[in-house]
């Protein structure tokens, strides 16, 4: 219980840092270069996480996971020291620069759930990395929550107010170095030492499912999540309406993470990513029916949109821990989050161009669609094992 314990203190941590440093740097970048920039620390924030879950993947195949967490996280803490040193410098190249090594405590952070999949018995494996997504709840409330007396500490001390926020998060992440500093250090995962031609292939159905299912899932719930405060924002609604949106929304991705771990254990997680593709099919087309409803209509699809991915990425990430072999797991794993994150910087940016062309509506047409692709890549028969059954994807 202790491994799982220091992995949840230390995903809690950098997802605080990762939700409250994300929303203070477009807060200052906005400040100094203007809403056209608004995007960018979240953007290179995002390519951060990419970058760190390809080199995560491989660098725990060959040092163990514990050390790699060790690693990210400390990344993390130095970049979220450079942004600090940037505000007070009043360089917002400076704050920018910091955020690729957030990203990459951010992939310590997704790696974080393969770890308690592998310190797991072969029934609880899903309902384990579950509990890592679920610990994104912690980030989702403390993250904005934190903001406000940050600022107001800063400012006590003479700082700029937005340097508080920042600060917070690396002391946020530096709680995450020390809690996975205390994991066991024979947590590894195993090396590689499989000939060239078995080598992991994303090609491999085993892997493609997954990939696909979760890039779909992605795609859908970014673009659509992206343009809501936009739609919101377009109809005269203020931001309390646009905060308590988006709470529903982050209540879906986080807060029902353990019921997903739950379905995936009991029936695979190819069952849970088709609850999924569901759900999101069904947020997809309560968006298109009701684009103007900031009561009942987008508060549902936003909550939807959020539990959706919330199932195809817990089942998603169970078939990875459990169906490929142990010595190809670590790396497929860090390739699939690789372009899973890629995925999500796209999808940032096509969702505004979809929105200028044919407003939310298209934005939610896009999404379904997105949603529905990989029933063409994972309604296929692989014969793969999952609990109490000989073919798990069957």
């Amino acid at each position: 219980m202790k491994p799982m314990i220091a992995l949840f203190t230390g995903v809690a941590g950098v997802s605080t840092a990762v939700v409250g440093l994300s929303t203070t740097a477009a807060l200052i970048v906005v400040e100094h270069a203007g809403a056209a920039w608004s995007g960018l620390p979240n953007a290179v924030l995002v390519l951060g996480s990419a970058a760190g879950s390809l080199s995560s993947g491989v660098l725990a195949a060959r040092l163990g996971r514990r050390l790699v967490l060790v690693l990210m996280y400390g990344a993390a803490v130095a970049g979220a020291l450079i942004s600090f040193a940037g505000v007070l410098g009043g360089s917002v190249l400076a704050l920018v620069a910091g955020m690729p090594l957030i990203g990459f405590g951010n992939s310590g952070a997704q790696l974080s759930r393969y770890t308690a999949a592998d310190l797991a018995p072969e029934h609880r494996k899903g309902f384990a990395l579950s509990t890592m997504v679920w610990a994104g709840t912690v980030g989702a409330i403390a993250g904005p929550a934190l903001i406000a007396p940050a600022a107001a500490r800063a400012e006590a001390a003479e700082l700029p107010a937005l340097s508080g926020p920042i600060a917070a998060g690396a002391i946020a992440v530096a709680i995450a170095v020390v809690a996975v500093a205390a994991l066991p250090r024979g947590l590894a995962a195993p090396a590689e030492r499989v000939p060239r031609r078995e080598r992991m292939s994303v090609r491999n159905p085993l892997i493609l499912g997954p990939l696909v299912a979760m890039v779909g899932a992605q795609l859908a719930m970014v673009a659509v999540m992206t343009m809501t405060p936009v739609q919101l924002h377009q109809h005269g609604q203020g931001l309390d309406v646009v905060g308590w949106v988006l709470s529903a929304h982050l209540i879906g991705m986080f807060a029902l993470a353990p019921l997903s771990g739950w379905i995936a254990d009991r029936w695979g997680g190819r069952a849970a990513i088709f609850g999924g593709i569901g759900t999101l099919t069904v947020a997809a087309v309560t968006a298109i029916g009701a684009p103007d409803s900031h009561q009942v209509g987008i508060p549902v699809a936003m909550f939807l949109l959020g539990y959706g991915w919330n199932l195809v990425f817990v089942g998603g990430s169970s078939m990875l821990s459990r169906d490929l072999p142990a010595e190809q797991r670590a790396r497929a794993q860090g390739t699939v989050d690789a372009f899973v994150w890629g995925t999500s910087a796209a999808a940032s940016l096509l969702a505004g161009q979809l929105f200028g062309l044919g407003g939310y509506v298209l934005v939610a047409v896009a999404g379904g669609l997105c949603a529905l692709v990989p029933l063409a890549v994972i309604g296929r028969r692989t014969g793969v094992a999952v609990p109490g059954e000989k073919a798990g994807l069957h």
